[in-house]
């Protein structure tokens, strides 16, 4: 049976549906229904939601609930999670799985409460120190809301890294239907590699500090080789109306579902455009993109920021076609008559971003 829910409720829901039983946070806008959410239901699920005192505390309350093995998650906006960057390369190094939601705001800084994409460098080159990478999903539906917020502890326990999930302050606000299917993925079995000091089994330890640089290296080369199954196996993204498409938008999250619009108007008046959809931000789907370059001839990616994806874009493209862009900041969100004039002044009349 479907129900009406807000974005965020649909996240901490799904959450407690996929085994999550600790939740630690600190509420800010527009994220706040995810905490909210937590401290009415956690409890009859058998859980504990526990407001910390600060999003640098939260992250380490998930750093100590991770590593003894439990699914753990934690909910901010875009300034609160500039706050979790040293926690989360923390966690990353400990191999300490775990799953973060962005509901991204505008800045840089304290920024406003209107909704941006522009938190895209953060989430996809680092954010904290040191050679890293967390999975990044985003979803653009209520739906894949859920989905993936299922997925991503999956992904999680299934590579031991945390995994965040990417949505921008529209979707984590937005009303729409959605289903609860039955959770059919990992069994919850107890890890091996937990830490323990119990009697009766083995005393493990979690540690992310190496004294000698040739183990660093040792160490840094093992992630390096575990990011680059990631990379290998992980890619996913949608399309729409690419079957046949001469140009191509790319965008994520909502812009993709104004870019739709867009594409449809384009197609009204002849021209044959599609939207590719990333679905995960880090690995970049680049594979399914690349298998494009030689149908496609100009391609213009849509944000809600001064232009951060389209870096990625630009990469995979390699100068096979041109490479525009359109984007709004600050909480602003384009008409898909401004996503049409763009287009049209970029790739049909020549003009390379």
């Amino acid at each position: 049976m479907a129900l009406l829910m807000k974005g965020n409720e649909a996240i901490a829901e799904a959450a407690i549906q996929a085994g999550c039983r600790l939740f630690y946070g600190y509420p800010i806008t527009p994220s706040t229904e995810i905490p909210e959410y937590m401290a009415k239901k956690m409890k009859d699920a058998g859980g504990t939601y526990l407001q910390a005192e600060s999003e640098v505390a939260a992250i380490y309350m998930v750093y100590g609930a991770g590593a003894v093995g439990e699914r753990v998650m934690t909910g901010t906006s875009s300034p609160g999670f500039s706050l979790m960057q040293e926690g989360i390369s923390y966690l990353f190094a400990a191999e300490i799985p775990s799953v973060i939601v962005d509901v991204m705001r505008g800045g840089p800084g304290l920024g406003g409460l209107g909704p941006t994409q522009a938190d895209y460098f953060q989430l996809t080159k680092g954010g904290g120190h040191g050679d890293y990478h967390a999975m990044v999903l985003a979803p653009a539906t209520v739906q894949e809301m859920v989905d993936l917020t299922k997925l991503s502890f999956d992904l999680a326990d299934a590579y031991r890294n945390p995994v965040i999930l990417a949505v921008d302050g529209i979707l984590g606000q937005m009303m729409e239907p959605v289903e609860f299917p039955s959770y059919e993925g990992q069994k919850l079995e107890p890890k091996a590699w937990a830490a323990s000091g119990a009697e009766g089994r083995p005393k493990n330890n979690i540690v992310s500090y190496y004294l000698t640089n040739e183990v660093g290296e040792a160490e840094n080369r093992r992630w390096g080789q575990k990011m680059a199954r990631i990379k290998a196996t992980e890619q996913r993204f949608a399309e729409y109306q690419m079957a046949d498409a001469e140009y191509a938008f790319v965008a994520f999250g909502t812009s993709s579902r104004i870019t739709e619009t867009a594409v449809d108007m384009l197609r009204e008046e002849g021209i044959k455009a599609g939207l590719y959809r990333p679905i995960t931000l880090w690995p970049f789907p680049e594979a399914g993109l690349a298998a494009r370059l030689n149908q496609i001839k100009g391609w213009i990616s849509i944000e809600l920021s001064a232009g951060q994806m389209v870096e990625d874009v630009k990469l995979v493209v390699n100068g096979k076609a041109p490479v525009g862009f359109y984007g709004r900041q600050g909480g602003m969100t384009p008409e898909p008559e401004d996503i049409v004039t763009a287009f049209k002044a970029q790739l049909l009349g020549g003009v390379q971003a």
